[in-house]
């Protein structure tokens, strides 16, 4: 299960008890947090490695595949989110060859996107509430049943989509989860930060192998065939975190504070979104993301105002994902982790400036060279990831992260909706370029607000006072 990603699942703490000496094996927690713009970050130590070794240990993304807990995980992310694209394209078939109706079949999609502000926000408290690998296993376990009842040829449409939705409702809970297991099996530093990265980057290549995938298969097996495949799949994920990863107990107690699960879910909400340098910190990763999908969301029609060919279309859609892949594999492998951190305004605030290009109705190479500088500009989040994580309680750091899933998901699809509504009245070109202006303001206005929370710059009666600060005081 994906979210960092158009498929389906592409994450926050109350003070952290005084770290107790880790065992060998157990990765070590970063000693200093990021004090905000331009911090030094020291990188974390290489956690126990299958194979001690007296020379150097491995650094940057090779450190992070040393740690076996992350193979299974990453082995697990990689099987559910190939399953989760072929069973999109797989099912989206099968509605449209019961019904004959392309509302329908363009719906399923659509139905990937609107829960998970449901399932993010109504169910975040799981993630806190429960065994982080529990929730993972139970997870996958569930999106293979409802997958399984999807091949069974008496289900309705009605009853297909429904199951859709209620995959897509579960994702924001396992992402959420999941991203905050990895400060448990990775710690808080350098390595959670690569870790991320490498899903992230996996996420994104999905929109470029997956779709392939499944239309390979579809080649060979029928639509109910193709979504066997991702039973299978759900299933093996299952496995390799239940026997991959190590059972650690919740974050939260259960019922604490004698509230339901619903309560605890939308308390964490609140207590999040109150506190103001983790609310600008996840409005950062929110607000770019809803500006720079308009270039795809309308790459159909700018094909077809261009006179591309369908050939052209396919790497219209694609630049995006090639930029962002390439620029966050340098920027986790060349740049130390205070160089990172250093970036993450300066890019967020310049990430949307490509699109300015459209202004002038580009063609095929130079539209392609914008989106594919777009996309690098996302590589911003690595550092971005490191501050999330160190201003956000421990306690609540799976709950913030599931609203974070929810919230990033959400906005690309509301993103998506407003270019095409705009589209309806102006030109395509001016649509993106107008997304570049104005997402370009709103970012730069987000920029000066992550500024002026920096730790060190509020003053002490503020951070004192302020009632929507008391979830990262320490």
């Amino acid at each position: 299960m994906e979210t960092d990603s158009p498929a389906p699942a592409d994450t926050p703490r109350t003070p952290p008890a005084q770290a107790a000496p880790v065992p060998a094996r157990s990765p070590e927690r970063a000693a200093h947090r990021d004090p905000g713009p331009g911090p030094t970050l020291r990188e974390a130590a290489a956690p126990g490695l299958d194979a001690p070794d007296p020379g150097a240990p491995p650094r940057g993304y090779r450190a992070v595949f040393a740690v076996t807990e992350f193979r299974a995980v990453f082995a697990a992310h990689l099987l559910s989110l190939l399953g989760v694209v072929v069973s999109e394209l797989a099912l989206t078939v099968l509605v449209y060859d019961l019904t004959g109706s392309p509302l329908l079949s363009a719906l399923t999609f659509a139905l990937g996107l609107l829960p998970y502000l449901i399932g993010g926000t109504l169910f975040a408290g799981v993630a806190d509430r429960y065994p982080a690998r529990r929730v993972l296993v139970v997870c996958d376990l569930l999106c293979a049943a409802c997958v399984a009842v999807m091949l069974v040829p008496a289900t309705p449409v009605a009853g297909l989509l429904a199951l859709r939705c209620l995959v897509a409702a579960i994702a924001p809970v396992f992402t959420g989860t999941r991203m905050a297991a990895l400060t448990d099996i990775l710690g808080e530093g350098d390595l959670y930060v690569l870790g991320r990265s490498l899903l992230r980057i996996v996420s994104q290549s999905a929109m470029l192998i997956g779709f392939g995938a499944g239309g390979v298969l579809l080649t060979v097996l029928s639509p109910r065939g193709a979504i066997t495949v991702t039973v299978v799949t759900f299933l093996c994920s299952a496995a390799l975190l239940r026997f991959g990863t190590r059972d650690r107990p919740a974050r939260a107690g259960a019922g604490e504070g004698g509230g339901t699960l619903l309560k605890e879910s939308l308390s964490g909400a609140r207590l999040v979104l109150g506190d103001r340098r983790v609310r600008a910190l996840m409005l950062l990763f929110w607000l770019p993301a809803m500006f720079v999908v308009a270039p795809e969301a309308l790459a159909a029609p700018y094909a077809d105002a261009i006179g591309a060919s369908p050939a052209a279309l396919g790497l219209l859609l694609c630049a995006m994902a090639v930029g962002h892949i390439g620029a966050e594999l340098f920027v986790g492998s060349a740049l130390s982790p205070r160089n990172r951190s250093r970036i993450v305004l300066p890019v967020a605030a310049a990430g949307l400036l490509p699109l300015l290009v459209y202004a002038v109705r580009p063609g095929l190479p130079l539209a392609l060279a914008a989106l594919a500088l777009a996309g690098a500009g996302a590589a911003y989040v690595i550092g971005l990831d490191q501050w999330f994580v160190d201003a956000v309680p421990q306690e609540l750091r799976g709950r913030a992260m599931t609203l974070l899933t929810a919230g990033l998901m959400t906005v690309q699809g509301l993103g998506m909706a407003l270019a095409g509504l705009a589209a309806e009245f102006f030109p395509v070109h001016q649509v993106v370029a107008g997304s570049g202006i104005i997402g370009t303001v709103c970012t730069l206005l987000l920029v000066a607000e992550v500024r002026g929370t920096a730790p060190g710059r509020m003053s002490d009666t503020e951070g004192r006072d302020g009632a929507d600060r008391h979830v990262t005081s320490r």
